[in-house]
């Protein structure tokens, strides 16, 4: 059951404390009260108040000091000053000191409830993007982006470059090659690494839903909709978003975000006001966009909008010279998370250098997670790792070392064994994978099609 927005009223009117009191719990307000400025400055101490509804004259201080102590203890929680002695010196003071709003008494029931939940709606969309800053702003992913292939450094040279431009970058290639790991070294190594880094799951949510979560809507802009949604183009404002999987948008999405690239601007779902942000647009998709901007699928104005940058990174077939490298590193990673040190024997080695990695990079660090857990001595070998690569169970590979079926073969085979691994059980499927299950399930209907 959701919890009732908490408020703390301090006011020296014993009435008008009791009254109010009882008028805002049955509006749906968890309310504490205490009648002087020693109580109140006691209860900062132990109050998880969202709203502090502060008188100014009180029996034993001023309201500005509980103000100012409120600030520095409890700077969360927004401060709404109520009195019926006040000036206009008195309001200003009392906003330079970080009030959200300033009340004279007596004040409207009605009124007084709009402003809390402005107050309450700020308190929010200030602590979402503290939440934001503090854990997806993400550290310098260098680490993470292994390799010393031609392939490989010629995409970290490209990286580079392009980091500190505020050019829009699509990063196009198959699942699993790391396309979030690039986005997130783009931003790492950009002017606005210190802000928030939001990634957007296109394919994860219904058209209404995405419109939503990237746009924000109007209380009762829809069924459901009980209050207005602040979207994550507000909150990535200086930052970086990154929408994965891009290209499965609707179209009527694809015109909102066009909209939003070459205005900087947006309305929320049911708003009238333009909002104005200021932020960097990533993207990344393992469809061809070409291909479905022909076949009239994705808009061709968007696909010139998004690839002012392409960069395209290969799959991990494509440079074997990374597969060793990659494989100690994630033994290296998994070795913190599991608290044991391994190491791969020559023939595990002999063995993941032979399979062509039908998914990647994510296969790969699904694979060595695989070896350490079933590991049953600190040395990994061939048995201990998954069927398909110890066993050679996919297709027999030429003289180069490429596979001897087509890639969607390839693909269609990694899924549907991961989808057997996991009992049939699509959602844990999907996981396993790395896609979302709406991806997912349109490769099986695609499958069922064939």
């Amino acid at each position: 059951m959701p919890t009732r927005p908490s408020l703390l009223l301090v006011d020296d009117d014993d009435t008008f404390r009791t009254v109010l009191a009882g008028e805002l719990a049955r509006r749906g307000f968890e309310t504490a009260t205490v009648p002087s400025a020693a109580e109140a400055l006691a209860a900062l101490g132990r109050s998880t108040a969202d709203v502090m509804l502060l008188d100014l004259r009180l029996p034993d201080g001023h309201g500005l000091d509980v103000l100012r102590a409120a600030r520095e203890r409890r700077p969360g929680m927004e401060v709404i000053v109520l009195t019926g002695h006040g000036t206009i010196d008195t309001a200003i003071e009392a906003i330079r000191l970080g009030a959200f709003d300033y009340v004279a008494k007596p004040c409207p029931l009605d009124e007084l409830e709009v402003r809390v939940g402005k107050a309450l709606e700020r308190r929010s969309l200030l602590r979402r993007n503290t939440i934001l800053e503090d854990a997806l702003t993400p550290s310098d992913p260098a680490a993470e982006f292994v390799g010393d292939s031609p392939a490989h450094r010629e995409t970290l040279a490209l990286v580079e470059r392009v980091a500190p431009t505020d050019s829009t970058v699509l990063v196009l290639g198959e699942t699993g090659t790391g396309k979030e790991v690039v986005a997130k070294l783009i931003h790492a190594r950009s002017g606005r690494r210190d802000r928030p880094f939001v990634i957007v799951d296109c394919a994860g949510l219904h058209e209404e839903l995405l419109q939503s979560e990237l746009f924000g809507h109007e209380k009762g802009a829809f069924t459901g909709a009980v209050r207005r949604k602040h979207g994550l183009f507000e909150v990535a404002d200086g930052g970086t978003i990154f929408l994965d999987e891009v290209g499965e948008m609707s179209l009527a999405t694809q015109a909102k975000l066009l909209r939003v690239l070459e205005s900087s601007s947006f309305r929320r779902v049911g708003g009238t006001e333009e909002i104005r942000v200021d932020v960097r647009t990533l993207a990344a998709t393992n469809r061809d966009l070409e291909v479905s901007v022909r076949q009239k699928m994705f808009r061709e104005d968007l696909y010139w909008r998004l690839s002012t940058i392409r960069v395209r990174l290969a799959a991990l077939r494509e440079r074997p010279g990374d597969v060793a490298a990659l494989a100690e590193h994630f033994l290296r990673r998994g070795e913190q998370r599991f608290g044991r040190k391994l190491h791969l024997s020559p023939e595990a080695h002999r063995a993941l250098e032979r399979h062509p990695w039908p998914g990647n990079v994510r296969e790969l660090a699904h694979t060595i997670d695989h070896a350490i857990i079933v590991a049953d001595g600190p040395t990994i070998e061939s048995r201990h790792l998954p069927p398909a690569v110890r066993d050679g169970g996919c297709p027999e590979l030429n003289a180069a070392g490429w596979p001897m079926v087509p890639l969607a073969r390839l693909e269609r085979m990694h899924i549907e064994r991961i989808l057997a691994s996991a009992g049939g059980h699509r959602g844990r499927a999907a996981e396993l994978l790395g896609i979302s299950e709406r991806n997912l399930y349109r490769k099986l209907r695609e499958y069922e099609a064939e």
